[in-house]
């Protein structure tokens, strides 16, 4: 981003789509037995350190999905780029999601705590399954805000129930969440469908904070654009207790920036790896993902509850 000025994390959503089929009677059998999960979480976690040690992005394609998988490999690039390795994964107090699900895809989510220094943070992984005997791989991990996934509901059995991405009966179906998301980040609390997001620091604040970067830079004679759309991801839906649901989404943000003074723009930051350092002579396009975790309550507006951002790509001219 531009030498000197720190842009702030603006915080963008993902597209539609479902994984399997929830049923409303719950009558469907689980996605994998808890103890399946847990040799999943622990599969993955010897995988991703022998992959974080090497700082192996190929390593990756056989444990991580999108938009995890684009993000990670964006990270090594900037781990690589310091001639550092990522923290060990150490998660402790794990809670399995598992819902009832007829087909494929299939799904399940895990919260978890842990890590230390750097890598302290608590998680909201989501893993799916693409077919039968197919491998388990992590497609989300945003860091999930106090207390959201205790609003997940499970039945007697310790099971989630999930909810379809076009689901009646919510004040804004899990599908659409990212459009609206991507509305009032592109244009404004005033957007089509932005009323549907509670304000908050990812979404009319983040809105705000974009204008005021904006101006500043002009100020300095650094042009900014930026815009925001769904990604092309699945949107993943559970059943919360209040009826509502919690949502895992992403969204993709593109930023250009422009300077008619070399030495105004760097590679810095959370671009570093992404480009070469003195690239950014007058230009500089990026772009970012964001995975989002939103409650939707049975009333009122969304309320975004968890985030990961990473920039995947840098140019510079």
């Amino acid at each position: 981003m531009a030498a000197a000025l720190t842009v702030p994390c603006l915080l963008g959503g993902a597209v539609a789509g479902c994984g399997g089929s929830p049923t409303a009677a719950s009558s469907a059998p689980p996605a994998l037995s808890r103890a399946q999960a847990e040799q999943v979480l622990k599969s993955y976690t010897d995988a991703a350190d022998r992959a974080g040690h090497r700082l192996n992005r190929r390593a990756l394609i056989g444990i991580q999905t999108d938009p995890q998988l684009t993000m990670e490999a964006a990270m090594f690039k900037k781990y690589g780029a310091l001639r550092k390795r990522p923290p060990k994964l150490d998660f402790a107090k794990t809670t399995f999601f598992i819902p009832r699900l007829e087909g494929h895809p299939r799904w399940f989510a895990v919260g978890a705590g842990g890590g230390k220094d750097e890598g302290a943070r608590p998680h909201a992984m989501l893993f799916t399954q693409e077919k039968p005997d197919g491998p388990w791989l992590l497609a989300a991990d945003p860091a999930p805000g106090d207390g959201a996934l205790d609003r997940v509901k499970l039945d007697g059995d310790g099971f989630a129930e999930a909810v379809s991405p076009d689901a009646d009966g919510l004040p804004v179906a899990p599908a659409q969440i990212p459009k609206a998301h991507a509305a009032l980040m592109t244009d404004g609390p005033d957007a089509s469908g932005a009323s549907a997001l509670a304000d908050g620091p990812t979404t009319g604040r983040a809105y705000e904070a974009l204008r005021t970067v904006t101006e500043s830079l002009a100020g300095q004679g650094v042009k900014l654009s930026a815009t925001f759309a769904p990604a092309a991801y699945r949107v993943h839906a559970l059943r919360t207790k209040d009826g509502g649901a919690l949502v895992w989404y992403a969204m993709k943000q593109h930023e250009a920036y422009s300077a008619a003074k070399r030495g105004s723009l760097a590679v810095s930051g959370d671009l570093v790896g992404l480009a070469p350092a003195g690239s950014a002579r007058t230009r500089l396009k990026t772009t970012v993902l964001t995975q989002y975790l939103a409650v939707v309550p049975p009333d009122g507006r969304a309320m975004v509850a968890g985030v990961y951002r990473k920039a995947v790509a840098a140019r510079g001219a």
